[in-house]
């Protein structure tokens, strides 16, 4: 008698229903707009302070920019790891990982950049500088382990990479300058 072979496609139970799909959207939403949310009370509480007198570069953009960007870009995130988590591929726990590292290392960029500068100076800065390349580096990561599951997904992260890049020159120059 023949060996019975293993069924390696996927259940249908193993797709989520729209309900589900609907709340998951939602929740990558809300953990993306929450980690927008505590960054922007860091920076509020400290853009009227050292930040205002800091030399800035000159191609920074106005303040309204940097909130409509990243409300953008936070948007984009959370609509991309959605598309991934939807997948039932196994590069996917490996790709939310990666997210989850991306998510972590934003959230702690504003409170080393605009909270530690009164407290350690320049080296604030200097840290915050080297944060950011682990950010670009993880928003990389996510870019090609989310493209590898969903292309859309992949695509969807690059202009928050190419952000990040930029931000790192801003970044840069202000460690720079003071």
């Amino acid at each position: 008698m023949p060996a019975k072979r293993e069924d390696t496609t996927t259940p249908a139970l193993d797709v989520p229903g729209a309900g589900r799909q609907a709340a998951a959207l939602a929740g990558f939403l809300a953990v993306a707009y929450t980690i927008s949310f505590l960054s922007s009370r860091v920076i509020t509480s400290h853009s009227v302070g050292w930040y205002a007198t800091a030399s800035k570069a000159p191609w920074t953009p106005p303040g309204w920019a940097f909130a409509t960007a990243w409300g953008m870009l936070y948007t984009a995130m959370a609509v991309a790891a959605w598309l991934v988590w939807r997948q039932r591929s196994e590069p996917r726990r490996s790709a939310m990982t990666i997210y989850g590292v991306l998510l972590l290392v934003n959230l702690s960029w504003a409170p080393l950049f605009f909270g530690m500068y009164p407290a350690i100076g320049a080296a604030a800065l200097w840290l915050a500088l080297g944060l950011i390349v682990v950010h670009v580096v993880a928003a990389a990561a996510t870019v090609v382990r989310f493209g590898v599951i969903s292309r859309t997904a992949g695509l969807l992260m690059l202009p928050y990479v190419s952000w990040l890049v930029f931000s790192s020159s801003l970044n840069l120059y202000a460690a720079a300058y003071n």
